[in-house]
């Protein structure tokens, strides 16, 4: 068996030609697509970077692990305490490990753990290339590793390659010399003028005053504008953003590509997925993943699995973490009893759709929220709002109202309240099988709020006020968190 792990780092599904993006942005993510399972639900269940990543990594869900954040004590998985053994992996060994135990050979090209200290990362892995930039890097900069890896190693048996490719994050630093290929290309309709007047006379971290979550920084990156001043600075950030979704697919296909040179390809396992999406306008945040909703926390998940039936679309609901647990079910493992990835092995075998009833996903690190999706469905409670303009329940109908323009929770306070009862129902649930008694959502609150607004309430204010939003500035003074 070979795995083939690519790992796109702020890949949002929706701007992918495979899931019915209108611009030509991954023609070797389609190819795979094509022939393999194209998972239109699957979500993190907590977002964005290191909690997504401790969750698929581990198996189990931030609640538990009790990584939710990206700083302060829920950045940290919990110690086993007393009972460690000198090893823990048999007692809390996540999915490489898990896949050591049948036999593969794994490898890793990322500079995750060392981006987020995140040294739990390094279980299991046999080899491990870190570029070194801390999450600056370019495929270009990761990928020739990789490509030489394959030219010494990809005709032997029993591997597992993962490879994390970050071009699509902020700052969009894609290289001149590879052009501008959707320059005078349209963009979606949904993002209006109107709608960007609107959220330029708001407040918040991710609005087009303030940018991927920079309260006022100045952008040094050419294909990403400071601020989203007008619609041509809007196409500019799509631009910039597709483009370096096309310039990771360019360097995935040059990996396919030197599978193929090896004569591996058509026999290898090849798993396309990210660890978050990006909003861009959704909620008010634009270039960041600042929310618990359905464009931060659904992601892009492709198999092709070779001689499983592929060629189709799975419409369930999935966590991400479910993966975790197929693959190791279908390489031959068991499912862990303390991993809270279920696995859908005997349907994907099948070719069926069978998911989870609904899922909850949760944000700490920009805000304090958590969601659940049913149905057609996402209901959204915010804690804490991380100095956005967010109120305390949202109610979107997903499948009419994808991008989350028209809030249905006073219209339609019954559904709204199911939402919430399920949120209740699975929290008292996880809770009830916690090796701690306290929430880590809570803990996050305690120390402060989400670690990426932290301590900056008065400053935030300051420039409000100084840029005409001086209201605003008033009602967070009086509402730190963000809600009335």
């Amino acid at each position: 068996m070979r795995i083939l792990y690519l790992d796109i780092d702020t890949l949002r599904a929706d701007h992918l030609g495979c899931y019915g993006y209108q611009r030509d942005t991954s023609p070797n993510t389609d190819r795979i697509a094509a022939g393999g399972v194209r998972f239109e639900n699957c979500y993190v269940s907590d977002a964005p970077c290191l909690p997504s990543r401790a969750s698929m990594f581990t198996g189990r869900f931030g609640i538990h692990t009790g990584v939710v954040g990206h700083g302060g004590s829920a950045a940290d998985i919990r110690p086993i305490g007393c009972e460690r053994h000198f090893s823990n992996m048999s007692q809390r060994g996540g999915f490489i490990w898990q896949l050591r135990e049948q036999g593969l050979y794994p490898v890793s090209a990322s500079p995750f753990a060392e981006r987020h200290s995140a040294w739990w990362f390094s279980e299991g892995w046999r080899e491990f290339y870190n570029p070194g930039k801390r999450g600056g890097e370019r495929a270009d900069e990761v990928v020739p590793w990789v490509l030489d890896w394959i030219r010494r190693n990809a005709d032997r048996d029993n591997w597992m390659l993962h490879v994390n490719i970050l071009d699509p994050h902020t700052p969009y630093r894609t290289p001149d010399e590879f052009g501008d290929p959707f320059e005078g290309k349209p963009i979606e309709d949904w993002y209006t003028e109107e709608i960007r007047a609107r959220q330029w006379a708001s407040f918040g971290p991710g609005t087009p005053q303030e940018p991927y979550g920079e309260m006022g920084c100045l952008s040094r990156a050419r294909r990403q504008p400071s601020q989203i001043a007008s619609m041509d600075d809007y196409r500019k950030f799509i631009d910039g953003y597709d483009t370096g979704i096309r310039y990771a697919d360019e360097w995935m296909g040059r990996i396919l590509n030197a599978l193929a040179d090896k004569g591996v390809f058509d026999d290898t396992v090849v798993i396309v997925t990210s660890d978050h999406g990006e909003n861009m306008g959704e909620l008010a945040v634009i270039g960041d993943h600042a929310v618990a909703d359905h464009i931060t926390s659904r992601v892009p998940m492709i198999v092709r699995w070779p001689g499983l039936p592929g060629g189709r679309a799975d419409e369930a609901l999935h966590y991400q973490t479910d993966l975790a647990a197929t693959v190791v079910e279908l390489a031959g493992g068991g499912v862990p009893e303390w991993w809270d990835g279920a696995s859908f092995a005997p349907a994907f075998r099948g070719g069926r759709s069978e998911g989870r009833p609904y899922v909850v996903i949760s944000q700490n690190c920009w805000a304090c929220m958590r969601s659940v999706r049913w149905g057609d469905y996402l209901f959204c409670r915010t804690y804490h709002t991380g100095l956005k303009n967010l109120p305390a329940r949202m109610l979107f109908n997903i499948r009419r109202d994808p991008h989350e323009l028209k809030d249905l929770a006073a219209q339609q306070p019954a559904l709204a309240d199911h939402g919430q009862t399920l949120l209740e129902q699975w929290t008292g649930d996880m809770m009830s099988r916690s090796t701690s008694a306290e929430d880590p959502m809570w803990l996050v609150m305690r120390e402060g709020g989400p670690s990426h607004t932290q301590n900056q309430l008065a400053s935030y204010c300051e420039r409000l006020r100084a840029t005409g939003r001086a209201h605003h500035a008033d009602f967070l003074e009086a509402h730190p968190t963000g809600l009335a």
